[in-house]
């Protein structure tokens, strides 16, 4: 009987060695790129199973999303029918607020282009509350807390999540696996493009919190397609003088990229 219970579980064993055999996670010290910043970088080599860190154990906290939430927001929009696709038109309120850019009507695409804040607040309210708990449930979406205010959780509130947890969910983003049509999956992959030349895709979205006495937090994530293979990416930084925000950390980021041969 022992006997028989050792081949029966040989092959279990066999796959878990596997496993950790060809999962490859290293660190790496990168600390170059980010100008002396707190901050943390994930790198997965989708197709050779490998992840590259920088600060580990940063990489497993959690912060506010800020606007790379706007990534699951288009999508929940999209999938719950509030907005029929990326030119779908949400007329500006007339408050004028402080990016110029940000006062006049948008579209989704121009929308997440410029990071108005104010679309994705229409936006989140359209969808509604159960709805939008729904839905971050289902995308096992960081701490999955909606509960600072529909309009509002993503802003430095409520929802949190990490840089390894942001790799996760745009891997699955990737793989078409998020707990939506392939037609919401296509519309937000355009609209987050940030370019597409010589055979490599490059999508990303920034996001920023900043404000008085309070530090500063940026965000850059995204992935690039190259070669037949992808390489999903999360970075953050934070500066309690508030110098640093999601369009500094990107420019760190793609030169990080440019540095390892993927842009």
């Amino acid at each position: 009987m022992k006997k028989f219970a050792f081949v029966l579980f040989l092959p279990i064993l066999l796959f878990i060695g596997s496993l950790s055999v060809c999962a490859q996670d290293r660190e790496e010290d990168l600390s170059k790129y980010f100008h002396g910043h707190t901050a943390t970088f994930v790198l997965f080599d989708v197709k050779n199973n490998k992840w590259t860190r920088f600060n580990k154990q940063r990489s497993t906290q959690r912060f506010s999303p800020c606007s790379t939430f706007k990534i699951p927001n288009s999508l929940i929009g999209l999938e719950t029918g509030v907005i029929a696709d990326e030119n779908f038109v949400i007329k500006w309120d007339g408050v004028k607020r402080s990016r110029e850019p940000w006062n006049h009507d948008h579209n989704l695409q121009t929308a997440i282009r410029d990071s108005v804040v104010w679309y994705y607040q229409e936006l989140a309210r359209r969808v509604g509350q159960e709805k939008m708990k729904h839905y971050i449930t289902a995308m096992h979406y960081g701490n999955e807390d909606i509960s600072g205010g529909i309009d509002r959780f993503w802003l430095n509130d409520s929802i949190k999540i990490s840089a390894e947890e942001q790799v996760k969910f745009l891997l699955k983003l990737h793989k078409n696996e998020l707990p939506v049509s392939a037609r919401s999956l296509k519309i937000v992959k355009d609209i987050t493009t940030l370019s597409n030349a010589k055979g490599v895709i490059f999508r990303g979205k920034t996001g920023s919190w900043y404000g008085d006495n309070e530090g500063s937090l940026g965000w850059f994530v995204g992935y690039v397609e190259r070669d037949g293979n992808a390489y999903i990416f999360a970075a953050n930084a934070e500066d309690p003088a508030g110098k640093v925000i999601g369009p500094d950390v990107r420019r760190m980021v793609e030169t990080l990229l440019k540095d390892k041969g993927l842009l």
